[in-house]
């Protein structure tokens, strides 16, 4: 069986934000599965979706602030530079990461281990809302 669903996230600041909770309200109203599979995809070039810590906030800082030393702001060589400083970093960043996840599904629930959440990566100072298709294949319960 599939099935897919659209959500909108809102508009958040720069930074890795946990979403688990608005994928598991999504996978929520979808015919619950025994076994299967949620593919996540993101909608956007300039945020990304990873999976990581989920209890620490400190994780999610200092992912944000080695991903911008790592891929500066500002540089020289970018071309890329109409819509603002933080938009050609914001692409490399969600090219580094990926716009993808998929993530098994047992007994209607992500299989996350204990300490896995589902991060946005905003990597624009002000990216607007987001927007995630979710699509389901599983047997059905």
């Amino acid at each position: 069986m599939w099935q897919q669903v659209e959500i909108q996230l809102p508009a958040m600041r720069r930074g890795f934000h946990l979403i688990t909770d608005q994928v598991e309200a999504a996978l929520s109203k979808l015919s619950p599965v025994s076994v299967g599979l949620l593919h996540v995809q993101l909608l956007h070039t300039s945020a990304s979706l990873t999976i990581n810590e989920n209890a620490d906030p400190s994780v999610r800082r200092d992912m944000e602030k080695h991903f911008s030393y790592m891929v500066p702001e500002d540089q020289p060589y970018y071309e890329h530079i109409y819509e603002g400083s933080d938009d050609m970093p914001a692409h490399i960043k969600a090219s580094m990461l990926g716009a993808s996840l998929t993530i098994p599904i047992r007994d209607k629930r992500l299989c996350l281990g204990i300490w896995q959440g589902v991060y946005l990566g905003e990597h624009r100072d002000h990216g607007g809302s987001r927007k995630l298709v979710l699509t389901l294949q599983g047997e059905p319960c």
